[in-house]
């Protein structure tokens, strides 16, 4: 299985050589600097700044936030229970159903037109055979047919009687390949 011993040890006369290896690289004009959309983030203080200390605001949060509430208009209650019947799609088919059911009806049409071309080549192929033709194909078939005759009598008159299961089988086998090779000579 598999390759044979050796044939995995490296080849010692290919070898690397040197700059065969280099990435090519692009050069640096071509690179764009890369710029920031916003303003930079403020710089870090410097040891020597002083933070202001001290700034303190009159403003009492508690009491400002409570005036704000009670002067805001209330919240109107949303709506819990929407009417479906009413939406704009309601009664549509969606538009990916639609979507998948024209691209089921292409592949109906194009494997009807697909058996369609198969019926109208096997008409082509259908074609009337030359009377000399059909002459030669009775006289062979009629010759086939004496010959399984000719067995079938011997089978019939010169054996033993039909006591296995094997000669039954043949018998039967004979019979119905003369009955085929009638119908074809009828057919014909």
């Amino acid at each position: 299985m598999g390759q044979p011993k050796g044939a995995l040890k490296p080849d010692a006369t290919i070898f690397k050589k040197k700059t065969t290896g280099n990435p090519i690289l692009i050069e640096k004009t071509e690179i764009a600097k890369f710029e920031r959309n916003h303003d930079p983030k403020q710089p870090v203080p410097k040891k020597d700044e002083k933070p202001i200390h001290g700034l303190v605001s009159d403003k009492n949060f508690i009491v400002a936030n409570a005036v704000e509430n009670i002067l805001a208009a209330p919240k109107l209650p949303q709506q819990k229970n929407q009417d479906y019947l009413k939406k704009k799609s309601y009664g549509a088919v969606p538009k990916y159903l639609t979507k998948i059911r024209n691209e089921i009806e292409d592949e109906y049409n194009l494997v009807r037109e697909m058996q369609i071309e198969e019926q109208n080549e096997r008409d082509r192929q259908k074609f009337l055979m030359p009377d000399s033709e059909r002459e030669e194909l009775i006289a062979a078939l009629k010759k086939k047919w004496e010959a399984m005759n000719k067995q079938f009598q011997e089978k019939t008159h010169y054996v033993m009687p039909l006591d296995t299961v094997g000669k039954k089988a043949r018998m039967d086998g004979l019979t119905k390949e003369m009955d085929q090779i009638e119908a074809d000579i009828k057919r014909l």
